[in-house]
């Protein structure tokens, strides 16, 4: 199985080729844009594994949530190239690509959402799969609701954007990665299953995962926050 992986839904944009489960990433250049980065970091993947589009079996995407940005240019040059190569594409929750990138088995996944808020899902293994267990949440760092019972974990970048969540989830006992983003390795391995179901999909269906649809706060409510306008 050969897939493409594409994850750009933080400032931590990256590729990713999974040829027969072993996993080759690059990763974009810090502080330029995704836009004019990541296409050409796939050309020079595909180069070093000595593979063309029309060979790979699927394109991969981490669909998001995340910065509004960069979901839509990973989502743009997924479509392009399925549509080039005429391949499906399988979509991946990031959170879920941070949850596996754990080790664990329980995780409640934290990405910082900006503007004060955390995007939050929690996902167990079961079956051999990460399941989701219940709705995305996007809320104020002191409205998460964390785990209460043994063995979860909580990773992302919110524990450290947000040093409130930290200390709640310390002094809740819980095991904490902070240095934990989404990837485009994890995203292609969480591709493999839905894949080998037949669970891809047409490049036509696919569209990021925004969960807020605000990229910003107003002048009022930063005004109101003691911001200035």
């Amino acid at each position: 199985m050969q897939i493409l992986s594409l994850e750009t839904s933080t400032e931590t944009g990256s590729c990713a080729l999974l040829i027969d489960g072993e996993v080759i990433e690059r990763r974009c250049p810090a502080e330029q844009s995704h836009s004019t980065t990541l296409l050409p970091l796939v050309r020079q993947l595909l180069a070093e594994a000595s593979l063309s589009l029309a060979q790979l079996d699927a394109i991969a995407l981490g669909i998001g949530p995340g910065a509004f940005t960069g979901l839509r240019v990973a989502c743009g040059a997924a479509q392009g190239l399925a549509v080039a190569a005429n391949r499906p594409v399988v979509p991946v929750v990031s959170l879920a690509a941070m949850a596996a990138a754990t080790g664990g088995e329980r995780v409640l996944a934290v990405l910082d959402a900006r503007m004060g808020e955390v995007y939050a899902a929690r996902y167990v293994v079961m079956a051999d799969r990460w399941q989701q267990q219940g709705e995305i949440q996007v809320l104020p760092p002191e409205q998460i609701d964390l785990p209460d019972a043994a063995g979860w974990q909580v990773c992302g970048n919110a524990l450290s954007a947000y040093p409130t969540l930290a200390a709640r989830v310390a002094a809740a006992g819980l095991s904490a990665q902070p240095g934990i983003l989404p990837l485009a390795a994890w995203v292609a391995r969480l591709a493999v299953a839905p894949l080998a179901a037949g669970e891809a999909l047409d490049c036509g269906d696919i569209a990021p995962l925004y969960i807020r649809d605000k990229v910003a706060k107003t002048v009022a409510e930063r005004l109101a926050e003691g911001g200035r306008a």
